[in-house]
């Protein structure tokens, strides 16, 4: 484990990274129970592998024109990327997580230069402008890695920031909230971004320690009350937030009205803006979450950034119940690549990074 704190406290102190302090972030999270088991880890990082794969095919598509298309999503289908066949196959969602994991492997805990350098390294499929901005910045103009990311409300952060948990797991320490913070910024160093993936570190973290499936109001207090801190009462796109508030009332009178998921995120939209992605996520694991298949299944197929979303609802129901929670028929048609070589990878992360921080 690397302790980060005294590098986060003075980017803090500068006002480098986007971001409030909070009595969260000087805390020491809780032990995991005696009998917390790595098939909880398992699941987290392949929650995300399998929610990418699923919805990879129809990204970007309108619930109507994929049910047109596809009908009900529940299994891999082919496409152009998978050679037509019906295995799942990654975008960038899978390749910056794991990649994540690849240097949290290498350097024992998060070094956030050497993270940076790790998304230089190989073609990102499906890339984002706040992930191609930030490789502008720099690979091409050598500014410094906390020099480089964009004030954006993209979800490309949030996406890839589940791995943050693994080197604590053994011995917690006040250095997780710092490293969700830092590996935020590298790419998006927003407020909003920052604030949601510290957030989404917590939410993880407490899942780990849960053997059942919270209230559904749990989802959306636990969330929205460290982003209300860390966020402060910033404003956004057209005088749009604090993001915190908005996602607090919008989940909160859907569930009070008992939306479908579909019906929820067309009050809102889904896309790959926080103010799209957040409340969707919150809203179908409120709903959904007892039964991670389920909530996989709706994310798929009810948003339009679906496989991020699929990706974020992935890793929280992982968390939650471990490889129980994802069906086997879908680790077993998973490809494990990160890049089109290397077949397996993902499988053999995980397995070093139990070795490395579990074992």
């Amino acid at each position: 484990m690397i302790d980060n704190t005294r590098l986060f406290e003075g980017l803090l102190a500068q006002g480098v990274i986007r971001l409030c302090d909070s009595e969260l972030l000087h805390k020491t999270p809780s032990p995991l129970p005696p009998d917390f088991d790595f098939s909880k880890i398992e699941g987290m990082l392949l929650g995300v592998a399998v929610g990418d794969s699923l919805g990879a095919p129809s990204e970007g598509m309108s619930p109507a024109e994929r049910r047109k298309y596809y009908g009900e999503i529940r299994d891999y289908v082919g496409y152009r990327r998978s050679g037509y066949q019906p295995v799942g196959v990654p975008t960038d969602d899978t390749q910056l997580t794991f990649w994540t994991l690849k240097q949290l492997i290498l350097d024992e805990g998060l070094v956030p230069d050497n993270l940076a350098k790790r998304f230089c390294k190989h073609h990102i499929v499906g890339i984002g402008d706040t992930i191609r901005r930030f490789l502008s910045n720099y690979k091409d103009k050598y500014r410094p890695w906390y020099d480089s990311g964009s004030d954006s409300l993209g979800n490309g952060a949030l996406m890839r920031i589940s791995p943050i948990v693994i080197p604590y797991l053994k011995k917690p320490h006040q250095s997780m909230y710092a490293d969700a913070a830092l590996d935020a910024m590298i790419t998006h160093n927003s407020f909003a971004n920052v604030a949601v993936c510290v957030a989404f570190v917590n939410v993880l973290w407490l899942l780990l320690s849960m053997g059942s499936s919270p209230r559904s109001d749990w989802w959306v207090d636990t969330f929205c009350s460290v982003v209300e801190e860390l966020e402060g009462s910033n404003q956004y796109m057209e005088g749009l937030g604090p993001l915190s508030q908005f996602v607090r009332e919008a989940v909160t009178s859907a569930l009070r009205k008992n939306l479908t998921v579909l019906r929820a995120c067309n009050e809102w939209g889904s896309g790959a803006n926080l103010f799209e992605t957040v409340p969707a996520v919150l809203y179908i694991l409120a709903k959904h979450a007892q039964n991670g298949e389920e909530a996989i299944i709706r994310a798929v197929n009810d948003t339009e950034d679906n496989d991020s979303i699929a990706v974020i609802v992935g890793a929280a129901v992982g968390a939650l119940h471990g490889l129980g929670g994802i069906p086997d028929r879908w680790i077993k048609g998973l490809t494990g690549r990160t890049r089109s070589e290397d077949d397996g990878e993902v499988f053999k992360l995980i397995l070093m990074a139990k070795e490395m921080f579990w074992s």
